[in-house]
């Protein structure tokens, strides 16, 4: 089966690694791109999705939070899924993203690296066995034209460890000034943004005399885009509904 997909965003980088990647994949092609500063890239693209001509299965999002609805709209008008791979969503546009899912099939996650969505489990876990003896602090590190702190990725990893303590813990943006001691119901998160960072993730928990560290470090975006083309792939036929790297690992994996 060949997915056709839509590429919004598909000039900027991650578009570009995305059309790289789809090269010589007999299982997924990119039929056009939406990008608000169109240039030569291989496919057509357009600057908007009212001028999309193709027909396609599947719209792969790297654009951002922005016109959000003018995507999901489109997706619903044409019976297409959409895999949301920008972060920064507004509470507004995670419940417009919600009252989508009604109607179409709506991929989204924080990060789709595969590494990542591991990470995530083994935070919860480490969470559940360390319990309130142990403090939790979350590191993150990005490149300089990074807009939103902390990171979708980083949120995740908090919500994955608060699973441990049925939501009690409340998140705190890094520290300034006299603050007072640290809070057992604090999970500290702390962004650091410079040069080319790919990104980097490290969740810590230190206890009585050790410290337990789990992290993990993209070097290079293009294992974004291939998770995006996996979840592309992944959504083609779907029924209308959230979705999110479980559901894919669950799938690739029976």
């Amino acid at each position: 089966m060949n997915t056709k997909i839509i590429l919004c965003g598909a000039c900027g980088k991650m578009g570009g690694n995305v059309l790289s990647l789809l090269d010589g994949d007999t299982q997924a092609t990119a039929v056009c791109g939406v990008d608000l500063f169109p240039k030569e890239i291989g496919v057509p693209v357009y600057k908007s999705f009212a001028d999309v001509k193709e027909n396609a299965d599947v719209i792969i999002d790297f654009s951002s939070a922005e016109n959000l609805q003018e995507r999901l709209e489109y997706a619903k008008a044409n019976k297409l899924g959409i895999v949301l791979a920008s972060t920064g969503f507004s509470p507004a546009d995670l419940a417009m993203i919600d009252e989508y899912a009604k109607e179409i099939a709506i991929f989204k996650t924080a990060n789709l690296s595969l590494g990542v969505n591991l990470m995530q489990a083994l935070v919860k876990a480490a969470a559940e066995v360390l319990g309130e003896s142990f403090d939790v602090e979350i590191i993150e590190r990005h490149h300089n034209l990074k807009k939103d702190a902390p990171s979708g990725t980083a949120l995740m990893l908090a919500d994955s460890v608060n699973e441990a303590f049925d939501g009690k813990k409340k998140y705190l943006d890094g520290r300034t000034g006299i603050c007072g001691a640290r809070e057992k119901s604090e999970i500290g998160m702390h962004a650091v943004r410079g040069g080319t960072i790919v990104g980097e993730h490290e969740v810590m928990f230190a206890g009585e005399d050790e410290i337990i560290t789990i992290t993990h470090s993209a070097r290079s975006k293009r294992v974004f885009a291939a998770g995006a083309i996996r979840a592309a792939k992944f959504l083609h036929g779907k029924a209308a509904g959230k979705y999110e790297m479980k559901d894919l690992l669950a799938e690739e994996n029976k």
